[in-house]
């Protein structure tokens, strides 16, 4: 099998991971971009530590999971957002406005939607939790 999104599929790995109440998962293969994602939920108690396993090849990521993420999701394509369309991409996404995170790449770096509209900058949607 192709693997199309390594974003899309270490995502879902995780996530599969946290339904069955699994304490650790690995992720492979490791890129830049999701190793952003990580800090980011990282960086809001979704997650634990993680740690970076360099194996010569792509890599991989040991992740300790705490219990927290309900659902997390990598959005294909990566549609462009305005400053101004955060706030209904947000809506769409998630269940309620103060619950959940919206993830962006934009030019000053991968972060949340709310850092992002604090910054005053758009970017490309990456990606959800909560």
């Amino acid at each position: 099998m192709v693997r199309m999104s390594v974003l899309a599929d270490a995502l879902k790995t995780l996530s599969n991971a946290e339904k069955k109440g699994k304490r650790q998962v690995l992720l492979r293969p490791s890129s830049k971009v999701l190793i952003k994602f990580l800090q980011v939920m990282q960086k809001h108690g979704y997650i634990g530590e993680f740690e970076i396993v360099d194996d010569h090849r792509s890599g991989k990521i040991v992740v300790n999971l705490i219990g927290r993420v309900n659902k997390t999701r990598a959005i294909s394509p990566r549609y462009d957002l305005g400053v101004n369309e955060i706030e209904k991409w947000t809506n769409n996404l998630l269940p309620s406005r103060q619950f959940g995170h919206v993830v962006l790449t934009t030019s000053m770096g991968i972060m949340d939607h709310e850092e992002a509209r604090r910054k005053h900058t758009g970017g490309k949607i990456l990606g959800f939790f909560y």
